[in-house]
């Protein structure tokens, strides 16, 4: 992971080489909408079946039985398991703890931090601008096919917003890390197994 594959996607792309039959849900990721654009690109040059989802329908699939297991990236994650990666995570990880999902982490060992125990308290969140959030880019065709990316407003005058660009998901609710030392629970002990 993080040469030609992605770290969330590297499990998926060895799974579907291995011959499983999978089907990706693809969150947008608002606002800068990476999966809508990256993602989505990714999965189609592999050849992986996906379906482009709005962030906040993940929740609904996994009631209605559409999910199997959720696996998502990290940016960082502490000694003791925690994970701060894309705004967003939090609350997939609690809808998958409540639909009885496994919730997997992809990470490279180089996104452990062994100095960090809490990341509630430890990692500051980086907060962007709100312009991400009021606006809105995209590809527009001007009827000769040439596309020009432009950005529209999507809002009224003088909303305002905030653009949390990561967040915190506790060790609790992650199933476990799949890491180049193989599978790994989210805890001080077995990190520290796994790597020392």
């Amino acid at each position: 992971a993080t040469v030609d594959w992605g770290t969330a996607l590297a499990p998926i792309y060895k799974a579907f080489r291995e011959g499983l039959d999978i089907h990706v849900w693809v969150d947008e990721t608002r606002p800068r909408n990476q999966g809508a654009s990256l993602t989505t690109f990714e999965l189609a040059s592999e050849g992986i079946s996906h379906t482009l989802i709005v962030d906040n329908a993940g929740g609904h699939l996994m009631q209605n039985g559409e999910v199997d297991i959720v696996i998502v990236g990290a940016d960082r994650v502490t000694r003791c398991g925690d994970v701060c990666n894309k705004i967003g995570t939090y609350l997939k990880a609690l809808a998958a703890m409540d639909n009885s999902i496994p919730f997997f982490v992809a990470t490279p060992s180089s996104t452990i931090d062994w100095e960090l125990k809490n990341a509630l308290t430890e990692i500051p969140i980086e907060y962007r601008s709100s312009r991400e959030v009021i606006h809105m880019k995209g590809l527009l065709e001007d009827g000769t096919f040439k596309q020009k990316l432009k950005e529209v407003k999507i809002c009224p005058e003088n909303t305002l917003a905030i653009n949390p660009a990561f967040d915190i998901t506790p060790a609790r609710l992650i199933t476990a890390l799949i890491t180049e030392r193989g599978i790994i629970s989210a805890n001080k002990i077995s990190l520290e197994e796994s790597f020392f």
